[in-house]
């Protein structure tokens, strides 16, 4: 059984930075690929930031620059480290693994970026 659970989210002012992580367990492979989707009130879920176990990521362009996503294969975690935020960036962040083809979800965390 695969849980996905994040942690991290809170209040921050426009220009500040949050970590975000992430922590996936009973994932069985290696290769698999994590990554973090946000979603604003009434808005669709997108995605931020991905990275595969190899260490190649994908951002958005409206976050590059400014977000950096990393993991620790060992411990099956991710982390995104959000720099220089700006409302616009105040969603509910979810995080995710895909494994096999399979994509778990975790609950997600709020993140609010006051101006």
């Amino acid at each position: 059984q695969v849980q996905v659970v994040e942690y991290g989210g809170g209040l921050v002012q426009a220009g500040g930075s949050l970590r975000l992580s992430c922590a996936a367990s009973g994932v069985r492979f290696s290769d698999n690929v994590m990554g973090w989707y946000h979603q604003a009130p009434g808005g669709l879920r997108d995605l931020v930031a991905s990275i595969t176990s190899g260490g190649i990521t994908n951002y958005r362009d409206a976050v590059k620059g400014r977000f950096t996503v990393s993991r620790d294969n060992a411990k099956t975690t991710m982390y995104l480290q959000m720099n220089s935020l700006k409302s616009e960036d105040t969603a509910v962040y979810y995080c995710y693994v895909n494994v096999l083809g399979r994509t778990y979800w975790g609950q997600g965390t709020q993140v609010t970026v006051s101006s």
